[in-house]
């Protein structure tokens, strides 16, 4: 997946303190990108990730004629506004990322050029099929490739033009699965509709499309799951530019502040978090099992996302029963909540996170396979699993099959276990959380990182 090799060492750690910022969120940063894209003139984006997810996003726009500069921490983006896009001379190379493949799926099924997306091994392993198909049934000329199961789509995607007096059709669609992908790709496509898009799903997944449509103008309307856009209204076709800060990612903040719950003697604070009410499931999770949490609100971000400092002090805590929509809140971090529940007093249970085995790797085999090395009992279920917390923690050798987060959580159990822990395929850290090994180090972690 990348061409340097990266290797965490992991020691038992004393207590972690310190107080700490995380990259911007990975989710709203791509849409930043996006809505900057869009716009018309030049918008001013800070906190945006220099991870490899987000950067994939950079380089598809640039591709399609949009100058993106990046200075300090603030990105310019040179909007073309909505019709301003040119045929990528090439295909669209999405790196890992499922978000910007997903997403620009929608945005490019209503160009009047054609397209290709591709991504890395990894990415080329993810179904697609949830988002092409209800592309297609509102007219996108948008076709997928057959893979490992006979009934699904995976990428490349390939999309053709719509040609002149075609339009994409109006679309009223009940989403099988509480999905944000999704229905931002149908939201971005209904941009270019002839009318409009209604939307409902099962539970409402994270909004910060609608937040950001909303925040620029756009003729929207959401009532919890359900959310209905409708170009034709009186609308001019476009936004102003903007100025937006992005908020740090709370699926990379759950790191830090998890390692402060499990390690003896730790109390860690993160700044100017994402504290959306739809990515705010592990903290409500911290509180139901006895964690030491507290927030303060610190304003606002891109789009009126709501920001917070969030402090974890070390505490007893306790197994409890984790599904239903706390699962939709804090579906990137249960990987990270897995390696806390090793030490929790009494039994964890995860269900309905059965979106968790089509994700980097299949993360509920993988967090399974990474507790067993440790020594920790545990038992995978088809849509989650048990932990039974309070064993001795040995160290052991990772493999995190190219999976940041499995990376990431075993490093959060090597913190805990006697002896040294290896995690090999570290770089896959690098698509979400460059600087993730200084980081930890800076608040007390024993942690290294080698390269191969």
């Amino acid at each position: 997946m990348h061409s340097v090799r990266k290797r965490y060492r992991v020691r038992r750690s004393g207590p972690l303190r310190g107080s700490v910022r995380v990259p911007g969120d990975k989710s709203i940063g791509h849409r930043s990108l996006i809505f900057g894209a869009l716009g018309r003139g030049l918008s001013r984006v800070t906190g945006l990730s220099e991870g490899l997810d987000n950067q994939a996003t950079r380089r598809a726009f640039r591709s399609m004629g949009v100058a993106i500069e990046s200075a300090d921490d603030a990105t310019t983006i040179h909007g073309v506004g909505l019709r301003g896009l040119r045929m990528p001379a090439d295909v669209v190379d999405c790196g890992n990322s499922g978000t910007t493949m997903r997403l620009l799926a929608g945005l490019l099924s209503g160009q009047r050029f054609g397209s290709r997306m591709v991504g890395d091994e990894s990415l080329s392993r993810r179904p697609m099929g949830r988002v092409i198909e209800p592309l297609r049934a509102r007219g996108a000329h948008i076709a997928g490739t057959a893979g490992p199961k006979p009934d699904e789509l995976y990428p490349p995607i390939s999309i053709a033009p719509l040609v002149e007096g075609e339009a994409l059709k109006g679309i009223e669609y009940a989403m099988p699965v509480a999905s944000a992908q999704v229905k931002s790709a149908l939201l971005l496509s209904g941009l270019y509709a002839a009318g409009p898009t209604i939307l409902e799903e099962p539970v409402l997944s994270r909004d910060h499309t609608e937040r950001m449509m909303l925040a620029l103008g756009v003729p929207l309307h959401t009532a919890g799951p359900s959310v209905a856009l409708d170009p034709s209204a009186d609308w001019a076709e476009g936004w102003e530019p903007f100025e937006w800060h992005v908020p740090g990612d709370p699926s990379s903040a759950a790191f830090p502040l998890l390692a402060a719950a499990m390690v003896p003697g730790s109390q860690v604070a993160v700044e100017d978090v994402c504290f959306n009410p739809t990515r705010t499931g592990l903290f409500d999770w911290l509180r139901l099992i006895g964690a030491n949490v507290a927030h303060r609100p610190s304003g606002h971000g891109a789009g009126d996302e709501p920001m917070a400092e969030i402090a974890v002090a070390h505490g007893g805590i306790r197994g409890s029963v984790a599904g239903g929509e706390l699962i939709v809140r804090m579906i990137d971090e249960i990987p990270a909540l897995c390696a806390l529940a090793a030490v929790a007093s009494g039994q964890t249970e995860i269900r309905d996170a059965a979106e968790l085995r089509v994700k980097e790797s299949d993360r509920i085999a993988t967090m399974a396979q990474v507790l067993g090395a440790f020594g920790v009992p545990c038992e995978e279920l088809p849509d989650g699993m048990i932990v039974a917390g309070g064993a001795a923690l040995h160290g052991a050798e990772i493999e995190s099959r190219g999976d940041h987060r499995i990376a990431m959580s075993a490093a959060l159990l090597g913190m805990l276990a006697d002896g040294e822990t290896t995690i090999d395929g570290a770089e896959a850290v690098d698509t979400s959380f460059p600087g993730f090994v200084a980081l930890m180090r800076s608040l007390g972690a024993d942690i290294t990182e080698e390269t191969l």
